[in-house]
């Protein structure tokens, strides 16, 4: 076990005595795979111990997003939390996930985000709905990975503004959690929703697809890297099998979003 992992388990105990109080839900939005359907004790216990930690902390909600990077026009989110049942089924029935300011955000930035009116301007639906459901205060950390996983660990509570002392004193240990959860959650799951590549490109698959990716004809390819088109080619269609796309541009496009390039 990496020090990590242990660290991060060292709530355990915490989190087992909490458990009973938390709601725990798992989903992934975007392709309906849902969690609470194939139930998954392990994946249960690294979300319990990162919640506990959040606890601790003074915030009695969590919830962690990650979001896969492929397919890429309807990428995968999975969603873990421990909020109300009721807030949870609202939340995606009414798609609030699609207009969701912090996980946009996510996407752009790794900076920290306290939840404001100011924030969800453009969602107002949605920050009026939160606060109708009593919850009211956000603290949102992004995280982004190896293989272009992008992570966000929510700590929210009910009441109790955030203070800029309580910023200060507490930004370290969050952003360590959500490090840490994201790297564990994500490696777990990760051999569910990411492509498996059981032969690793070559460095001249990888050569060709990166200036593919750059907009390069097999001509131009074959001049920048003195080698025949047809020798071009061939490594190309050896990456679009390995990848498992239907032709080059996906394969250069899938590469660069997975981190191969």
């Amino acid at each position: 076990m990496n020090v990590a992992l242990a660290a991060l388990r060292s709530a355990t105990d915490v989190a087992d005595r909490i458990a009973h109080n938390n709601n725990i839900h798992m989903n992934a939005s975007l392709d309906n795979f849902l969690f609470e359907r194939e139930p998954d004790s392990k994946l249960s216990e690294l979300f319990r111990v990162a919640a506990a930690h959040v606890r601790e902390l003074g915030f009695d909600l969590c919830a962690y997003h990650v979001r896969f990077p492929v397919p890429i026009s309807s990428p995968r989110v999975v969603q873990l939390d421990n909020y109300p049942c009721g807030w949870r089924q609202r939340y995606r029935a009414l798609n609030y996930q699609a207009i969701d300011p912090t996980l946009v955000h996510a996407q752009h930035y790794a900076s920290p985000l306290v939840w404001s009116e100011q924030v969800f301007m453009h969602a107002p639906a949605l920050w009026n709905d939160m606060q109708a459901n009593g919850i009211k205060v956000g603290w949102a950390h992004p995280v982004r990975c190896a293989r272009n996983l992008v992570g966000l660990l929510t700590a929210a509570r009910r009441e109790g503004e955030i203070c800029s002392r309580e910023l200060r004193e507490k930004q370290a240990m969050l952003t360590w959690v959500a490090q840490t959860a994201h790297m564990e959650i994500s490696r777990y799951l990760a051999p569910r929703f990411m492509p498996s590549v059981d032969t690793p490109l070559s460095q001249r698959e990888i050569d060709v697809l990166r200036w593919t990716a750059d907009g390069k004809t097999a001509s131009e390819i074959s001049a920048i890297l003195a080698i025949s088109e047809r020798t071009v080619n061939y490594h190309a269609n050896n990456a679009v099998v390995k990848l498992g796309v239907a032709n080059k541009t996906a394969a250069a496009a899938h590469a660069a979003l997975l981190g191969m390039l």
